[in-house]
């Protein structure tokens, strides 16, 4: 009785503004002085009961999604890659959101290949790939460059001409608050690299000197497992600045041993990027010594080689071009 008494005074104060106060999400009855409250709870009181009326929770990023209408088959990759759960975890998570009509861009088939249960694992990298750890709003994602993906790459963020792409997907709708994270509408679906370190140097075509290397110490193998590896890579032209014969004196079977002192020299455990080699003064090698790094306004230098490219992105890792071969 007391609680639909107090139910009919909040419909009462819908019509009648002379029958309550309010004031910031609070609401007394009885000539009761209207306080301020720190929560988002609308307190109805009475003399004899207080009620506590609690405003509609925002709903989790899938169940926004499914909402949504319009990311049917997000929705169904995401339950076929058993990520239900995670998304609908605590977070918060940003999620690059493809439409149906992005998924409908790829190649025909290409959706239901990924749905198959043989592909789970590839499909998760995929959909990791459109995610962001933390609420990143549109007011932070222009000043940004790049974000690291919970599959463990980054995406290139560019902002031009008012417009924002993510790995060239345009964001066509952002900031969709849920209870867990953010949803921005992108209208391609983004792919992480797909192929390892070792397949991405042959491709580049300016590292057959050092995949020469790679092979004869015997590395091949690990430089295609799962790693991840971050490799500071000599081109050819580096490898080419080395006395006469070196090179070649190098790859005999007889001096495998130092061959692989010096290339493991080159390779870094874990998959760092350029803004996490900022930040740091030496790097310890898969070799086991330090490697140094010296930032300035020349550039950033490994040991006496200087960074010409970075953050080239394998399927195992991430590859930073410099311009010299550096010795342990």
């Amino acid at each position: 009785m007391k609680r639909l008494i107090a139910l009919t005074a909040v419909a009462m104060l819908a019509s009648t503004a002379n029958a309550g106060q309010k004031c910031r999400g609070t609401v007394t009855l009885n000539s009761k002085p209207c306080q301020q409250q720190q929560s988002h709870i609308t307190y109805i009181t009475t003399a004899a009961n207080p009620v506590a009326v609690h405003p509609a929770a925002k709903a989790d990023i899938v169940d926004t999604a499914v909402g949504a209408g319009s990311f049917k088959t997000l929705v169904a990759a995401v339950q076929a890659a058993g990520l239900v759960d995670t998304l609908k975890g605590a977070g918060p998570f940003t999620v690059f959101a493809p439409t149906d009509a992005a998924f409908a861009k790829l190649p025909k088939g290409t959706v239901e290949s990924l749905l198959k249960p043989e592909n789970k694992a590839k499909l998760q990298s995929i959909l990791t790939y459109h995610v962001v750890a933390g609420r990143v709003m549109a007011s932070d994602v222009v000043k940004l460059s790049g974000a690291k993906t919970v599959q463990g790459q980054q995406v290139d963020i560019k902002v031009a001409d008012g417009k924002v792409t993510v790995d060239g997907a345009n964001v066509v709708k952002t900031d969709i608050e849920t209870s867990n994270g953010v949803i921005h509408f992108i209208d391609s679906v983004i792919l992480p690299a797909d192929k390892d370190i070792i397949d991405t140097a042959v491709e580049a075509g300016s590292f057959k000197t050092l995949v020469a290397a790679v092979k004869a110490a015997g590395l091949a193998d690990t430089l295609k497992s799962e790693g991840p590896f971050t490799v500071f890579a000599p081109t050819d032209d580096a490898f080419a600045k080395l006395p006469a014969g070196t090179v070649a004196n190098l790859l005999k079977p007889e001096n495998k041993d130092q061959l692989t002192a010096i290339l493991t020299y080159h390779v870094v455990a874990g998959n760092m990027l350029a803004n996490d080699v900022l930040k740091i003064s030496s790097a310890k090698t898969v070799n086991g010594k330090l490697a140094s790094v010296k930032v300035s306004d020349a550039g950033v230098m490994i040991d006496s080689a200087k960074v010409i490219a970075t953050d080239i992105e394998t399927s195992n890792g991430v590859i930073h071009i410099i311009d010299s071969v550096i010795l342990p």
